[in-house]
């Protein structure tokens, strides 16, 4: 009969091996750690959407990203972009971890790019509306037929897409858009009398000073659709994207982080999800949309 025989292991070797299994769990422990650490060291790129000039924007942007920074143990730095032009560029290219967007831009951001919505305002819906100044001689809509229109983007949603859905499919009128950059501009262009009207959003008209408010009358809203999306990029990991929401939505909780989001503005901070912004691939606005 055969008797196999295995060689004893020598001490040695023996050792290394109970070393290395030893070894194995505290890599992993350092891994966890030294990631960790990465991440709390990352500085997490921002991106908004310019409804407003970019001093505005960073006055309103920067004490939200500090208090969020206090709240997360995390760093961020807005990025800003000089029109809607470009922040769509840089959004497509998925050069933002975090992002606020329009409601549109969502549905193009998650297909290109997988970003995800966070929270949003779930204390009123969005719309466009049609302003005019207050001494204009236009009364209803019909008679912007051939006229100039100042819009802050093609693209941009409540103040342009769905303001120029309605003009063409409810009013069947022809305009000449003009295209001035923000929403700031539109309302200036339209007091100057550079347009014989402009397009923006309840929220943008409100942010305006007094002396423009009185200056303008509102002549037209178009529907209503879920507001801004606050969305992060995939890449961010999971942890930290659920850490940004839950900091985001405690803020909401306090009297001082709602004086904070409602300079954005956002009335009451809620959870967001991408169904809540389906419905609008529904309504046709891609016949509208300018691809650069």
């Amino acid at each position: 009969m055969e008797v196999s025989f295995k060689p004893a292991m020598p001490g040695w070797l023996r050792l290394m091996r109970k070393w290395l299994i030893g070894l194995v769990p505290g890599m992993f422990f350092l891994f966890a750690v030294c990631s960790a650490v990465a991440e709390q060291g990352r500085i997490y790129k921002i991106g908004v959407v310019p409804q407003f000039e970019t001093r505005r924007l960073q006055a309103i942007w920067r004490p939200i990203l500090k208090e969020l920074e206090k709240r997360t143990g995390l760093h961020f730095t807005l990025r800003g972009a000089p029109s809607i032009q470009v922040f769509e560029k840089e959004f497509m290219a998925g050069n933002f971890d975090f992002a606020y967007m329009n409601p549109y831009h969502v549905l193009r951001a998650q297909k290109e790019q997988g970003y995800l919505p966070l929270v949003r305002d779930t204390g009123r819906k969005l719309y466009g509306v049609l302003v005019v100044r207050k001494d204009s001689p236009v009364r209803e809509v019909k008679a912007l037929h051939g006229q100039i229109v100042a819009f802050p983007a093609a693209n941009a949603l409540g103040a342009s897409l769905l303001v120029r859905a309605e003009l063409h499919d409810v009013y069947h009128i022809r305009i000449r858009p003009r295209y001035v950059k923000t929403h700031d501009s539109v309302y200036l262009n339209v007091v100057l009398g550079e347009a014989a009207a402009g397009g923006g959003v309840q929220k943008s008209l409100q942010n305006q000073s007094e002396e423009v408010r009185e200056a303008l009358r509102v002549l037209y809203r178009t529907r209503k659709v879920v507001p801004h999306p606050f969305a992060a990029h995939p890449r961010v990991p999971k942890a930290v994207r659920d850490k940004v929401r839950e900091a985001l939505l405690a803020m909401g909780r306090t009297e001082a982080g709602r004086q904070l989001l409602a300079r954005i503005p956002i009335k009451k901070v809620g959870p967001a999800s991408m169904a809540d912004y389906r419905p609008l691939g529904k309504m046709g606005l891609e016949r509208f949309y300018q691809r650069e």
